[in-house]
């Protein structure tokens, strides 16, 4: 499996609209201070991405939200995810019917300590994230709407068949079997 980090972002295909946004670690002797989202950060804020609500979840190492279940937001929210503590996969398919990249699979690795970064997550696309570190993970979001049960969708993984690059049908499992987890 292929999984998109700050290393190699470059030569990776992203889904159409996914934008991915480095984080700066401040430290010092008193301890770190990472910002987390600007309104000068063009790339995942402006017009069609303001900011309405924060927040935090914190779940358990090999834990997948949703395990066989993608998430999708079907008219008007983007989701902005960033892990503060801990590491995640977060999967992003590209089911949308007009889009350039549909089918596509991304799967972004992403370490609190080692490389912070922003996903944003486009609407009508489908994900979801495990925890791969061995402790618990804190994962935020700035959704670009506030919480509206009309804006939340699931569909069964097998309704989609989304493949990993190597032609497998995509699972938490896999994941698991990559991090032996």
């Amino acid at each position: 499996m292929n999984f998109i980090t700050l290393e190699n972002k470059d030569k990776a295909k992203l889904i159409k609209d996914v934008v991915i946004h480095p984080y700066k670690i401040n430290q010092d002797a008193s301890g770190i201070l990472v910002e987390t989202l600007k309104t000068n950060w063009n790339d995942v804020y402006g017009p069609g991405r303001e900011f309405f609500q924060q927040y935090y979840s914190e779940t358990p190492s090999n834990l997948a939200r949703d395990e066989d279940l993608w998430h999708y937001h079907p008219t008007v929210q983007d989701d902005r995810f960033s892990v503060i503590k801990g590491g995640v996969v977060v999967a992003i398919a590209d089911n949308r019917e007009k889009s350039e990249t549909k089918g596509l699979l991304n799967l972004f690795h992403i370490n609190a300590r080692k490389d912070p970064y922003m996903v944003l997550i486009p609407r009508k696309t489908l994900h979801g994230f495990m925890v791969v570190s061995k402790d618990p993970a804190i994962l935020i979001n700035f959704p670009t709407g506030l919480y509206n049960p009309k804006e939340e969708g699931r569909i069964p993984y097998e309704d989609v068949n989304i493949k990993t690059a190597d032609g497998e049908l995509f699972s938490w499992a896999l994941v698991r079997k990559e991090f032996n987890l």
